[in-house]
């Protein structure tokens, strides 16, 4: 295997890794393995010392000039924002569809744009029925029964 196939494979194994350890991180290193691996098979950078550089270099670089703009890409919206009225305000009042039932202290499942959300409710509420989001904490909705 030549150097720019092992700088390719690293890279590939490196962006593959960012879709099971999410943190925006991987990716950026990953595409510094690639252009390693493309300056090593244009001859550009043939010494080992060469190549390590501009992996180190091009990596770093990615990392902190585009890892703040992709972020959003990869991990969506954040729920660490102080101003959660905003994100409630897509939620609050809007109906779901209950999947796995949910009961006081027993948490449940809902449908909500399409997506599956865990959720919470302080009454029993069965598989089939219709709902209202009333709150969200992460990523468990608080729902009620939709009068």
């Amino acid at each position: 295997m030549s150097p720019a196939q092992m700088w390719f494979t690293i890279g590939l194994v490196l962006v593959l890794a960012e879709l099971a350890l999410p943190g925006v991180v991987l990716v950026f290193i990953g595409l510094g393995a690639w252009i390693t691996a493309l300056t090593t098979r244009l001859g550009w950078t043939q010494s080992l010392d060469s190549q390590m550089i501009l992996f180190a270099v091009s990596s770093l670089v990615l990392l902190v000039g585009l890892r703040r703009l992709c972020k959003t890409w990869f991990m969506g919206f954040s729920t660490s924002n102080p101003d959660t009225s905003r994100d409630l305000d897509e939620f609050a009042g809007k109906p779901v569809r209950v999947t796995a039932a949910i009961g006081p202290g027993v948490q449940g499942k809902v449908e909500f744009k399409g997506a599956a959300w865990t959720a919470e409710a302080d009454e029993a509420l069965a598989a089939g029925e219709t709902a209202v989001i009333t709150d969200i904490d992460g990523l468990c909705l608080k729902v009620r029964r939709k009068v």
